[in-house]
């Protein structure tokens, strides 16, 4: 074992293991169930995505058993499937939440397995809730000690620090020993992959999808007795050395007194995070100073490395690309104020009133603009000139605003799907998710 944080692999199989569920604090336990809701809201948006449909043309190529539900189909297909078409249909949209240790989405890799394994095993609501809780900081943990170094190499974070999250949560769900925890841990890491090349096409969603199932596979190998490296992440040729990244001792120290989940960021836009800023901030301009868009000279955002490398697309040609280019996103907010769905098909984001205002705007990189930071500048034909500032990143609601605002985006999701009644009462059904004896009754309200 290499210097380098010896023993920290060790450390976190002992908390996955270990953390007494009652010690984690009733809060979390109710900011999970907001982010199920959430999740369970952009999976059933994104099912009819035409990769979800590739998916399951490829899960009843292979066949398999009937272990678990595909969210919306009335159908089920064996656990691996199941994680792998329930996590790509819930990132189609790129409208799932996102966690800065992460420096990604996580509920989309830990949810698809949690829920497969939940409904196959018979395990409770709350065995489903404190293992998300768990998994999701693991996944935090591992992505702060990556650093931003990791991401900006080319890694798609989601997808490798999701298999690791997700590995972590199926094996505390599986109740595994210390031993066997190490063992998944390694496993979902050696698999880790995703790069950020893909983006904008199906492959990225996919990646949530892939990394759900391969944590899933860890776990259940590990159950089993498959071993693996016992120092993956702080071990020579490890992850860290491998994927950039080192361990970070005072991260470690905060593990079973901080938790991440609090600081889980809901999206209500429907693209890519590193969009937010700038719409948000071209917004307040335009409401605020009551600017009409006739009277726009030129928009110029200034945007962080890591924004353009995320959504640096400038000529869109479909909506699926469009949640990836910030003049998009910003054009269509001013025009039409509507960024949900609807705001990305091939035809909105080829509509020539869209292009007309993404000519007005120039996006710059800018060194001082840290992580998903945007500031805007606004000149009008007049010659005024208005600037505003969003970091979206730090702009996270409180608990009770989250409920509110994620219960409507659920609504809104849903009842197109699932009309009115069945949406209303899956939504109280996941409020009191944490009394279910048994997941298989959640999943019976998925079909």
């Amino acid at each position: 074992m290499s210097g380098n944080g010896a023993g920290f692999t060790a450390k976190l199989a002992s908390f996955i293991v270990k953390t007494d569920a009652k010690n984690i604090p009733p809060w979390a336990y109710e900011h999970a169930k907001v982010a199920f809701m959430d999740w369970l809201a952009v999976t059933f948006a994104g099912k009819d995505d035409p990769l979800v449909k590739i998916l399951i043309d490829y899960a009843e190529m292979v066949g398999g058993k009937k272990q678990a539900t595909i969210i919306g189909y009335n159908m089920k297909k064996d656990v691996s499937s199941a994680a792998l078409i329930n996590g790509s249909a819930s990132h189609a949209l790129d409208y799932d939440d996102t966690l800065v240790s992460f420096f990604g989405h996580p509920s989309v890799t830990i949810f698809p397995s949690l829920l497969a394994l939940s409904e196959w095993r018979g395990k409770s609501g709350k065995d489903f809730l404190s293992a998300y809780i768990i998994g999701l900081q693991i996944g935090g943990t591992i992505g702060s000690c990556a650093s931003l170094d990791h991401y900006m190499a080319g890694w798609h974070a989601t997808s490798t620090l999701g298999h690791i999250a997700s590995a972590a949560a199926c094996a505390r769900l599986l109740g595994l020993s210390e031993k066997q925890t190490t063992y998944a841990l390694g496993i979902g890491a050696t698999q880790s992959s995703g790069l950020k090349r893909v983006f904008g096409t199906m492959c990225k969603p996919f990646h949530a999808g892939r990394s759900s199932q391969s944590g899933l596979l860890a776990a259940l190998l590990a159950e089993r007795g498959f071993d693996s490296a016992e120092d993956i992440f702080e071990g020579p040729q490890g992850f860290f050395e491998a994927l950039k990244g080192k361990v970070n001792e005072d991260v470690v120290a905060y593990l079973g007194t901080v938790w991440d989940i609090q600081s889980l960021n809901q999206k209500y836009h429907a693209s890519c995070h590193a969009t937010h800023s700038p719409l948000e901030a071209a917004l307040s301009i335009i409401k605020g100073e009551n600017v009409e868009l006739d009277a726009i000279k030129s928009i110029t955002v200034h945007a962080s490395t890591l924004s353009l490398s995320a959504a640096g697309k400038t000529e869109p040609a479909s909506g699926l690309e469009g949640k990836f280019c910030i003049p998009y996103c910003v054009a269509n907010a001013l025009l039409r104020e509507e960024t949900g769905m609807k705001a990305f098909t091939d035809e909105k984001v080829n509509d020539p009133a869209v292009r007309a205002i993404m000519k007005k705007i120039n996006v710059i990189n800018d060194p001082k603009m840290q992580a998903l930071e945007s500031l805007v500048e606004v000149e009008t034909t007049n010659g005024k000139c208005f600037q505003a500032f969003s970091d979206i990143l730090q702009q996270i609601p409180s608990l009770e605003v989250k409920k509110e605002r994620v219960a409507s985006k659920f609504l809104d999701l849903c009842e197109p799907v699932l009309g009115k009644k069945k949406s209303l009462d899956l939504k109280k059904k996941i409020e009191t998710m944490d009394k279910l004896r048994n997941m298989k009754n959640m999943s019976r309200a998925l079909l």
